[in-house]
């Protein structure tokens, strides 16, 4: 079975549980950064893939296989916009390109929340050095941890987004394009359990970090269980992003059974 996962911090959990698991010896897992993941998952190059949720839209078909996503209920930590000016004074965004979700989220917010209409501009490998002045910048994922301590403003995009819409945010969720059998799902779904129940474990064997506490951000700043509260907030997310050309996206009976 070929998975692709996202190669960032917060992913770490499920990895665990995954090579812990049953599930060992017939995983093939590449792990990559989110825009990777969603590109695999297009050219079916993976059988389940933990894919930013901004390409659903794009896919014929979409199979939501677990109920564990990458979400947020209120600040997420590692998705934030930097900049040394406030929201009001900003005049681009170099938007980061590991990820389109954030992507998306980031032009929604301007747009719809904080009424801004900056100059936004896909960004390359080193664009962290550009940001000054009026430019502000969307980082995301473990190049992001630190960043707040260099700069003066600090807009976490998953707290924004829950002041707006009162509701949780998924930002990767684990899809297919075509079915999965309940009982790979079920298997899969208490590999990734187990990861999330044993992350204490986990955090004493990863490199430490200073000045970052992983634990609590596995459990205070990631949201891993899909319920319904984020199902609500992933299609709300997917009817912005998708307008009239609508989505194709099928919460299986096994995952929401769970």
């Amino acid at each position: 079975m070929r998975l692709s996962a996202v190669s960032y911090l917060n992913t770490k959990p499920f990895i665990y549980g995954l090579f812990r698991s049953d599930l060992a010896e017939m995983i093939d897992l590449s792990l990559d950064i989110p825009s990777v993941c969603a590109q695999k998952l297009l050219d079916q190059r993976a059988d389940i893939v933990l894919t930013p949720v901004a390409v659903i839209p794009e896919l014929p078909e979409a199979y939501l296989v677990s109920d564990f996503c990458i979400g947020s209920v209120g600040p997420v930590k590692t998705v934030c916009l930097y900049s040394e000016k406030p929201l009001e004074e900003i005049e681009e965004i170099y938007l980061d390109f590991h990820s389109r979700t954030s992507v998306e989220l980031t032009k929604i917010l301007c747009e719809r929340y904080w009424k801004l209409n900056p100059r936004l501009i896909p960004a390359g490998p080193g664009y962290e050095q550009e940001i000054g002045s009026g430019k502000a910048g969307l980082i995301i994922g473990d190049r992001s941890i630190g960043m707040d301590k260099k700069f003066p403003y600090v807009y976490d995009l998953g707290e924004a987004w829950t002041d707006w819409t009162g509701l949780p945010f998924v930002f990767a969720a684990w899809i297919s394009i075509k079915p999965i059998s309940p009982e790979i799902i079920s298997r899969f779904n208490k590999a990734l359990q187990f990861g999330l129940d044993h992350i204490p474990e986990l955090t004493k064997i990863l490199p430490a970090m200073p000045d970052f506490d992983v634990e609590r951000y596995f459990r205070e700043n990631i949201s891993y269980e899909l319920g319904d509260a984020k199902w609500e907030a992933l299609n709300r997310f997917l009817g912005i992003v998708a307008g009239e050309n609508g989505y194709q996206l099928r919460r299986t009976a096994a995952a929401a059974a769970l």
